[in-house]
Formats: C-alpha cells, sequence, structure tokens
C-alpha cells in the first residue's frame, strides 16, 4: 500500500489531522514540538460516493473502499539537514514515504504556540523546503563524488546519473525543488533512483479555524493564508492546495453520521476539507480505482494510471491476470443511468475489452478469465 507522509513544522495540526483522517486517537496532539517522534501510521479510507449507489443496484449491504495509508511524521525546525531538533529521523522517515502532505498552519489562536513566533505559512513553507533541499543538495554531491571515477572508466549508467545530478545541482542550489527541475522523461525516470526528498509529489494542507472553514473553501483567493499559499505553492512547487480544517475534522469523529451531517450543515460546509484531502493524495499518487459489484459485495479496486485491463485484473487475484480472456465492462454515469447492468447491455452501453485495453476511473468490471 502507497504511503502519504503528513509533514510540517510543529503545532500546525499534522496530529490533529493524522487523528481525524484514520479515525483514531493514534497520534498524540498536544501543544508543544516534537509531540510525534516515532511517525504514527494509518489506513485511510477514500471517501466514494459511487459505492453506495452501486450497492443499491445490486442489493449488496458490503461496501469494500478503496484505501491508502498515511504517515505522521514528526514536526521539522530550521536547521533540521543539519541535525537540529529531529532533523535526521524527520528526514529518514519523509524519504521512505511515496508523496507528501505539507501542513500549513493558517488560523490564529494565541493559545496554540508557533515554534517562530507568529503566523506566516509562506515561511514556513520556505523552511520546509529549504531543509528538503538541503538534503537533497548533500545527497547529489555525494553522488557526484562517488560516482565520478566509474563514469571516467566509461560505466554507462555511472555517466548518465553523473550528468543528471550535475544538472539538478544548480537548481537545487537556487533553492528551487526537484520537483520543478526541466528534465527529460528518461531523466525524470533515472532521478526516481536518486531518491531526493524534494522530488516527491506535494499536496498542501491549509488548516483553517473552524470559524473560517466555509468562507475559506468558497472563497480561498479572499482567504488572508489561503489565497497566499495556493498562489504560491502553484507558482513555486507545481502544487496544489487543499482547504481543511482538522479541529473540526477531529470534533466529528465524536459524533454519529446524522449529527456530524448537522454540525457541517450549521457551518455552511458538506465537510471539513479531509474528504476532499484524501481524495487528492489518492490522485497525487497516480492512483485510480475501477469497481465491482454484485450480490456478494460492491469494492473499489486501486490501480495506477495508464494500467492494462490484465494487470487491473491481478489486482483482485493474480489468476485472473495470469488467465485473463476479457473484460464486460461499463461506465458508472451509464450503469446508474441505466438503473441495472441487464439494461445498461440492453441499451449497448456494456462492452467487451481486450488486453490492451487502459482502464478508467469509474469502470464497472467484470473480468473473463480461465486457468
Amino acid at each position: 500500500m502507497l504511503q502519504a507522509g503528513i509533514v510540517g513544522l510543529p503545532n500546525v495540526g499534522k496530529s490533529t489531522m493524522f487523528n481525524a483522517v484514520t479515525r483514531s486517537r493514534k497520534a498524540e496532539a498536544a501543544n508543544y514540538p516534537f509531540c510525534t517522534i516515532e511517525p504514527n501510521q494509518g489506513v485511510v479510507v477514500v471517501p466514494d460516493e459511487r459505492l453506495d449507489v452501486l450497492a443499491k443496484i445490486s442489493n449488496t449491504k458490503k461496501i469494500i473502499p478503496a484505501a491508502i495509508e498515511f504517515v505522521d511524521i514528526a514536526g521539522l525546525v530550521k536547521g533540521a539537514a543539519s541535525g537540529e531538533g529531529l532533523g535526521n529521523q524527520f528526514l529518514s522517515h519523509i524519504r521512505e514515504v511515496d508523496a507528501i502532505i505539507q501542513v500549513v498552519r493558517c488560523f490564529e489562536d494565541e493559545n496554540v504556540h508557533h515554534v517562530s513566533g507568529s503566523v506566516d505559512p509562506l515561511r514556513d513553507i520556505e523552511v520546509i523546503n529549504t531543509e528538503l533541499v538541503l538534503a537533497d543538495l548533500a545527497s547529489v554531491e555525494r553522488r557526484i563524488e562517488r560516482g565520478q571515477k566509474k563514469a571516467k572508466g566509461g560505466d554507462k549508467e555511472a555517466q548518465a546519473e553523473v550528468a543528471l545530478c550535475q544538472k539538478l545541482l544548480p537548481h537545487l542550489n537556487d533553492g528551487n525543488p526537484a520537483l520543478t527541475a526541466q528534465l527529460t522523461d528518461e531523466e525524470r525516470k533515472l532521478a526516481k533512483g536518486l531518491f531526493l526528498l524534494s522530488n516527491k509529489p506535494t499536496i498542501f494542507a491549509c488548516n483553517v479555524s473552524e470559524a473560517e472553514l466555509a468562507q475559506a473553501m468558497s472563497d480561498p483567493a479572499a482567504h488572508p493564508f489561503v489565497g497566499k499559499v495556493t498562489e504560491y505553492v502553484k507558482a513555486s512547487h507545481s502544487a496544489e492546495a487543499v482547504v481543511i480544517s482538522a479541529a473540526i475534522e477531529s470534533e466529528l469523529t465524536e459524533l454519529s453520521a446524522e449529527e456530524a451531517a448537522d454540525y457541517l450543515k450549521d457551518l455552511g460546509v458538506s465537510n471539513s476539507g479531509c474528504s476532499d484531502l484524501i481524495r487528492a493524495v489518492y490522485h497525487l499518487l497516480g492512483l485510480r480505482t475501477y469497481l465491482t459489484t454484485g450480490e456478494k459485495e460492491t469494492r473499489a479496486w486501486t490501480i495506477r494510471i495508464g494500467d492494462k485491463a490484465p494487470a487491473a485484473a491481478g489486482v483482485i487475484h493474480s489468476d485472473f491476470e495470469r488467465g485473463f480472456i476479457a473484460a464486460e465492462i461499463v461506465a458508472y454515469a451509464d450503469l446508474v443511468a441505466a438503473g441495472s447492468h441487464s439494461k445498461a447491455k440492453e441499451a449497448g452501453k456494456v462492452r467487451i475489452e481486450g488486453k490492451e485495453y487502459t482502464m478508467q476511473d469509474g469502470d464497472v468490471v467484470d473480468f473473463r478469465f480461465n486457468v
């Protein structure tokens, strides 16, 4: 299962958000730096309203959603790349995840201490970014030093890696994340093997107060902090920003589904932002969902963008991929419009696809196989 690491400065709401999205109390949420030392891990269900609709059509009560793993990583401080605070632990833990969720404090609260003494989300983002880039600089310089001897000896792989590192060096020296470097497809593929921290896909979670959530979600640009973050990360990190309220989501964990819906309605929103964040992270990881439904269960299956039908079948069982014959597919919207699989078939909406078919998000599938 792919992992997304939740990072940020101390006291920005990382652990509160982790507890909320994993519906747990695994991470202690306290008002002091380095509350989280060892990373907390939790499986997060990917919200998907399509499952309930399909379950009604198929008359099944068992629903199994897609899931990803979130990791709550220790708060970082300036100087982490040089070992300040829990810097070395932070950097080693972040190296192990597949994507980064950077939680940015976008709320004022005199009762919640900020490690820098004031709230400035752009400054906070740059503190994190600088430490990741500095760590990557050191890593790239070491790789150049180690690889030059082999490269001079004619080793093609070493030559390609040294050339890439030398290309990345000035980009990183200018304070830019490796992810925004202008690389060819081949260089981008090679860069993955460098395991650079600033090369990981990143999304920014703007953590706002309960009182400001509705306004921040309806018009992010008008919020004094969220607007700046959204514009800044798009320009400097080619990244997306999502509005959340970790405090509200934390409160929702104590309520029933009906009570939670009423509470959110009173606030003027349909969700606290965590559902949007989870879906955005799922897509950030390059994941998509196909669906199966029948009398026994309705289920979301996780695949990667570009997966062909046999590989998607293999997610269910290796025998499905090994003995793949064909996939009977109907688009979710067409199935819902028809009201049943049989009616969708009568309407000509069900099609048979072979081994070269590229799966699409929302495909409702029945695989044919023989082993």
